[in-house]
């Protein structure tokens, strides 16, 4: 009776395995189409795309910098933009609230040009406020209709920054998503900054491409002023710390609205944070505001990474209890070379370099790693706190 009982049991645990094995396999199966499936048909966008010629019409244009505490990087990147090559334009910054010198660097600055504004907004210990309301002064402030964004520790990398951004704001168009890389500094952190911030824009410029915005980063942004107060501002979602840029963009931009600026000249750098913790704070606020993307949004940007925590989770399943080990790790290998051959393209067509090793490391990590941060972030105080 011993013997007969442990051979049921051993041929139910028999079944059982069976029956895992091929759940997982579904599993793999289906997460392995859904991981190719956004990288040759939605990722590629990026890579395919061309600006193509066009006429400037050479529209007046206001450039909106906020600036809280950034003397250092005013005093470096401002010269930059004043110095652009376009035949007329405003620079405009906020000063929110700094207890650095950055009002005596504007005072200097506005000394030797012309172009140069500026306004700001006062120390107030009971008054909390973010960055969407040196924003909104910023772009009441404007004297044009055409607005283009940055920040103060960015700068243009051509005198063309203006011109190439500016000349994609026609009658039809009034949304233009740029992109902002991080300067190459030594350090796996600096790696990994650059290499969320190519992947993120990867992701977000495709979907645009494709029909689908969902999001800007104001590093590089520019929309029509009109356009901002027909959709009343930042109303709908002033209470969230950050996405004066992203939230804005998931509200405003459409199919038919929007359109892509990738050429080379059209980028901007900015300084990288060199802490960890600070990028982890920097990545709270952001992806906070992602909280509030429309439903449409979520799914199509949430998709992706879910379905590359079920393909690893199901690989290193599979490779353990099952005897498919050769053909999963044959698929594995050749969805890892389609993922590192569009990444490689990208960078090129984003002008980065130095990301395809770091890429292959990160990007199986990445999805956990900002699920952490996610839910690290509930419990960080909700203050309006921007920099």
């Amino acid at each position: 009776m011993f013997i007969e009982h442990a051979v049921m049991n051993l041929l139910e645990l028999t079944q059982n395995t069976n029956l895992t094995v091929w759940i997982l396999l579904g599993i793999f199966t289906v997460s392995t189409f859904i991981q190719n499936g956004y990288y040759l048909f939605v990722y590629t966008a990026v890579i395919k795309y061309k600006n193509g010629e066009k006429t400037c019409r050479g529209e007046p244009i206001s450039v909106i910098i906020c600036a809280r505490n950034e003397a250092e990087n005013l005093v470096k990147n401002l010269p930059l933009i004043l110095e652009q090559e376009y035949p007329e334009f405003e620079v405009i910054v906020v000063n929110d609230a700094s207890t650095d010198d950055t009002d005596l660097v504007l005072i200097e600055l506005a000394g030797k040009y012309d172009k140069l504004r500026y306004t700001g907004i006062p120390v107030n210990d009971k008054f909390a406020h973010g960055k969407k309301l040196a924003v909104t002064i910023g772009i009441k402030a404007a004297r044009y209709n055409h607005l283009l964004f940055t920040d103060a520790d960015c700068y243009p990398v051509s005198r063309n920054w203006i011109r190439l951004m500016t000349c994609n704001l026609t009658p039809e168009k009034s949304i233009v998503l740029g992109y902002g890389k991080y300067e190459n500094q030594p350090g796996m952190l600096n790696k990994l900054i650059r290499y969320e911030t190519l992947f993120t824009a990867i992701q977000y410029l495709s979907m645009a491409i494709r029909g689908n915005p969902y999001m800007g980063v104001g590093r590089n942004l520019a929309y029509k002023r009109n356009l901002f107060f027909e959709n009343r501002g930042f109303a709908a979602h002033y209470h969230v710390r950050s996405g004066d840029d992203d939230l804005f963009i998931n509200e405003a931009a459409t199919g038919t609205n929007t359109v892509v600026e990738l050429s080379h000249r059209s980028h901007t750098t900015s300084t990288p944070h060199t802490a960890f913790r600070d990028w982890i704070r920097q990545k709270q606020r952001h992806l906070e505001a992602g909280r509030c993307y429309s439903l449409k949004s979520k799914i199509r940007i949430s998709m992706e990474p879910i379905s590359r925590l079920f393909f690893y989770g199901t690989l290193v399943a599979l490779c353990i209890i099952s005897d498919w080990i050769w053909i999963v790790l044959g698929i594995f290998m050749l969805t890892h070379l389609v993922k590192a051959i569009v990444i490689k393209l990208g960078m090129a067509r984003l002008n980065e370099r130095y990301l395809l090793l770091p890429s292959l490391v990160f990007e199986p990590i990445m999805p956990l790693l900002l699920a952490v941060i996610i839910f690290s972030g509930f419990f960080v105080s909700n203050n309006q706190t921007w920099k």
